[in-house]
């Protein structure tokens, strides 16, 4: 008993030099407090390491990277090789939903330890886009099928607290990240394969809790929902635009002109673009009354955005009027019986009331016309005016100039075209008999 005493309290240098053949020696001569004194236990420089074991996924991550210090760039080299590996299975064929989702299953099929599938979910993230599969709810589900199961949830309390996982949750929150930038809501589905492979109380788990509580709220918090998906015929896209930038129901949407290829005597095709134009029978009653020797000016292109789409409009609108040939106008009461148009009260005020207010008020003129055209050119736009002309004969009385910037296919044609348009400001006289001829 003694002498297994003496072995487990001899130090580790001692018994890997030979010496371990003197053990009956030893207990002889020294009692075991004296082995103990001078033995290993307490002394840390003769304690064996122990290294620590390094996972596949945080072998490839950015520390590690960094800490290789002269293997840096080969580091970067072989993730590079590796984005780009499985990047390459989505470039089979046409890009569909089923190759996408056949994509996904020949890496699943490939390692049962699916090894390397966080860079993979990246690219794939970054490939949805292209395969028009951004806003598709199963795809998403499958994409988060490609983590391993039961393998990154938290065993203790410790674990769960010092984040387990960082790099794959990091991953799974931006899954669901981008399923919350295209609006997709996510399934019961959804909660199951997240349970599985984080855990409860994991990051992705309460990003998803997240998700469920706010998307119902700013579901119907705009009153003016645009359709999903959006039009892709460029008319119906204009007359969508144009509807919701008039603030008046009672305003009238006019096709002046529609799409259409033209075939000369010559044998050459010329493409007429749309105009999608909108007034209101208030617009119309201000125009009227414009002074004709005033100019009328055509301004654009003004940028609207409806989800990702981005159109243009151009405005027909005046100068303001100098203060003193401005008429006040009197409202009648009995114009509107819905609701009164004008309001005067008498409020009592504290001795405490701010009286004073910083209110900035940028006066603009009146706008008249409103419309969005396939062409921003001055020929194009002179043909609204002509169409304008025909329920606003005043409008042939006025000169209208034509301030335009370049829009976004005047920039592409090249930057001496967009020199030579920019600053021109030409004066149209517009007439009837000359603009129809």
């Amino acid at each position: 008993m003694n002498r297994m005493r003496t072995l487990l309290l001899m130090p580790a240098w001692e018994l890997s030099s030979g010496m371990g053949a003197a053990v009956p020696q030893a207990a002889s001569k020294l009692n075991p407090l004296q082995l103990r004194r001078r033995g290993c236990l307490q002394d840390p420089r003769w304690v064996p390491l122990r290294n620590f074991r390094v996972s596949a996924a945080f072998g490839t991550s950015k520390i590690a990277r960094s800490v290789k210090g002269d293997q840096k760039g080969r580091g970067n080299t072989d993730s590079d090789k590796s984005l780009v590996a499985f990047e390459g299975l989505f470039e089979r064929g046409a890009k569909t939903k089923a190759t996408f989702q056949e994509a996904l299953d020949i890496f699943c099929k490939r390692d049962i330890r699916r090894r390397g599938h966080v860079d993979f979910i990246y690219a794939a993230l970054r490939k949805m886009k292209e395969f028009g599969v951004e806003r598709d709810l199963a795809v998403y589900n499958k994409i988060l099928d490609v983590f391993p199961k039961e393998v990154f949830i938290p065993q203790n309390f410790i674990q769960r607290m010092y984040n387990h996982y960082p790099r794959q949750q990091e991953c799974g929150v931006q899954v669901l990240e981008q399923m919350e930038t295209h609006g997709v809501m996510p399934s019961k589905e959804t909660w199951l394969l997240l349970l599985r492979i984080f855990g409860d109380k994991s990051h992705p788990v309460r990003k998803y809790q997240r998700i469920l509580y706010w998307f119902p709220k700013f579901k119907h918090v705009n009153p003016y929902l645009v359709p999903e998906p959006l039009p892709q015929d460029p008319v119906d896209l204009a007359r969508l635009s144009l509807q919701r930038i008039a603030a008046d129901l009672d305003a009238r949407i006019t096709a002046y002109q529609l799409p259409h290829v033209e075939v000369l005597d010559s044998g050459k095709a010329v493409d007429h673009p749309h105009i999608i134009g909108i007034q209101s029978p208030d617009q119309q009653s201000l125009l009227a009354r414009h002074n004709p020797e005033r100019p009328v000016f055509v301004e654009g292109p003004f940028r609207l955005w409806l989800k990702n789409a981005c159109v243009y409009y151009y405005v027909l609108r005046a100068e303001l009027l100098p203060p003193e040939e401005r008429k006040e106008e009197v409202i009648d009461p009995e114009r509107n019986f819905y609701y009164p148009m004008q309001l005067d009260f008498d409020l009592e005020r504290g001795p405490w009331d701010d009286e004073e207010f910083d209110i900035d008020e940028v006066e603009e003129g009146p706008v008249f016309a409103m419309c969005m055209a396939g062409a921003g050119d001055q020929a194009t736009l002179a043909k609204w005016i002509v169409g304008l002309q025909e329920t606003n004969p005043t409008l042939r009385q006025m000169p209208v100039v034509f301030r335009l910037t370049p829009g976004p296919r005047e920039l592409q044609a090249g930057p001496d075209s967009v020199e030579e348009e920019n600053g021109e400001e030409e004066t149209v006289r517009s007439q009837s008999g000359h603009q129809e001829s």
